[in-house]
């Protein structure tokens, strides 16, 4: 398999039970398959072997589009933030969920929160600061329409009371 970033040749490092791909004879990105990187993304997991890799001098990195490594179709990654805190910006493959981090992201994310539960709280937290109050006026907004709806289903029953029957008509029923 071959470096994202710069070409080189990646080699397996094992870190605890998993084996993972290293750019140690370039610019020492890693690449982590699907879930292998939450196994090492909190301060209590083995991932410490994976801390030291670095960029060897000399080597030149791709500025361009980067492409998944592991799918046959090299398809490209796709760039986004890690967590809410936004410190380290991954590459994910939408393809195969496969993460490639550059040299020291690791270390970041591991920094980042303790568990994955503070990880998922504080995106639960910037979730509502963003949304929150637009969802809370959609579903009032949602529940009146609804309540209006059902009266409208009330007047045509006491209006055409043989004519009504739940679920039968083809303009619709409430």
């Amino acid at each position: 398999m071959d470096c994202p970033a710069c070409h080189h040749t990646l080699s397996p490092v094992e870190a605890g039970s998993v084996s993972v791909d290293v750019c140690k004879d370039g610019c020492g990105g890693i690449w982590f398959s699907w879930m292998e990187l939450q196994r090492f993304d909190e301060p209590k997991d083995a991932g410490d072997a994976l801390l030291g890799f670095t960029r060897q001098p000399g080597v030149t990195v791709d500025p361009g589009p980067l492409h998944c490594p592991q799918c046959a179709d090299k398809i490209q990654l796709k760039r986004h933030f890690f967590s809410a805190k936004r410190d380290v910006t991954v590459d994910e493959c939408p393809e195969c969920g496969g993460y490639w981090l550059d040299p020291g992201e690791l270390g970041t994310i591991r920094t980042d929160f303790e568990t994955h539960e503070d990880r998922r709280a504080a995106a639960d937290a910037v979730f509502q600061d963003t949304f929150g109050g637009q969802l809370a006026a959609e579903h009032a907004e949602t529940e009146e329409q609804l309540a209006r709806a059902h009266k409208v289903a009330n007047m045509f029953r006491f209006i055409c009371p043989s004519y009504y029957i739940p679920g039968q008509q083809q303009w619709g029923a409430f």
